[in-house]
Order: C-alpha cells, then sequence, then structure tokens
C-alpha cells in the first residue's frame, strides 16, 4: 500500500496482540534500509535469545530453516522490496513450525505476488470521519474538534486525504 497509510502500525498493533501465543517472535523493521547479514543476526536473536556468528547470507539463511523448523514463531517483516531478500530472510513456510505466522508489508505488492504469499490484506485511507476523529485525538486529545477549530481541521483532512501518517505527523 501506498506510504503512510498505516501499514506499519497495523503490524506492530497485530504484533503486540499476538506476540504471547508464539514460542519466538520478531520485527525487523524497515529492511529495505539494512543489510541481509543484520538482519539475519537480529532475526536469529530475537527468536533464540543468543547472539548467533552468521559468516555468510547463506549459512544465515540455513541457520533460520534449521533452528526455526519445529518452533511455533510470528515474524513481522516491515517495508519490504526485494524478493531475494526475503527469501533469503525467511525463505518459505517449511522454514518454521506448524503455526506459524509470517507478515510482510510493502509498497509493492508484486514483491507479495512473486513471494507467493497466501493472503493480502490492502490498508486503506482512512474515510473523512475516521480522519476527522484521528486529527482530533492527537490534536486536542479528544474524539472531536473544539468549534474554533472545525474549519482548520476540515482544511487538513482534506489536505491530508485521509493518510493516517500525514494526521499524526
Amino acid at each position: 500500500g501506498m506510504g503512510g497509510v498505516g501499514k506499519t502500525t497495523i503490524a506492530k498493533a497485530i504484533y503486540n496482540r499476538f506476540y504471547e501465543r508464539f514460542e519466538g517472535k520478531s520485527f525487523l523493521e524497515k529492511v529495505k534500509e539494512k543489510k541481509l547479514e543484520k538482519l539475519q543476526k537480529q532475526l536469529l536473536f530475537d527468536i533464540l535469545q543468543t547472539k548467533t556468528k552468521v559468516s555468510s547470507v547463506a549459512a544465515g539463511t540455513a541457520l533460520v530453516r534449521e533452528r526455526f523448523q519445529r518452533l511455533k514463531v510470528l515474524i513481522i517483516v516491515d517495508d519490504a522490496d526485494d524478493v531475494k531478500q526475503l527469501r533469503e530472510l525467511v525463505g518459505n513456510c517449511h522454514f518454521f513450525g506448524p503455526g506459524s505466522r509470517i507478515i510482510i508489508t510493502t509498497r509493492n505488492e508484486s514483491v507479495l505476488q512473486e513471494f507467493a504469499v497466501d493472503k493480502i490484506y490492502r490498508a486503506k485511507v482512512m474515510d473523512r470521519e475516521e480522519a476527522f476523529e484521528l486529527l482530533s485525538w492527537h490534536a486536542f486529545r479528544s474524539s472531536s474538534c473544539p468549534s474554533q477549530y472545525l474549519a482548520l481541521e476540515r482544511e487538513v483532512v482534506n489536505y491530508c486525504r485521509g493518510l493516517p501518517l500525514a494526521l499524526k505527523v
């Protein structure tokens, strides 16, 4: 989905709500900005709770497959844009134990299609009412706007076109 629509926020909410149901968990943020070896080390540390030496990308991929095969894990891969990186980071569903969930956020839906994910959820921009309420909570710590700011609030909501990130900032 488009930038600022709330993909990361939704993924964080899912993670925070369900992580206790899993034997291992990891939230890998902004993966397109990070080197694969660093991401593999973080993933291994998050799940195994111990530092693991990763000598190469191939070795890291093998370690993930070998160590996580019997574990029920929750892994969030945030802001992915490279199928090759995804394959080397989380491989496929056979890398993980039964009940595991891998959630990927991306601006590029073709990455998900090429990676052959099971389901795609498309985050949508907010409708006007939701946008007004979000802006009011962030600006006034209330679900509604004081009357003297209604015209300004309308302008801001129109300008932001329902993008939650723009309304929050």
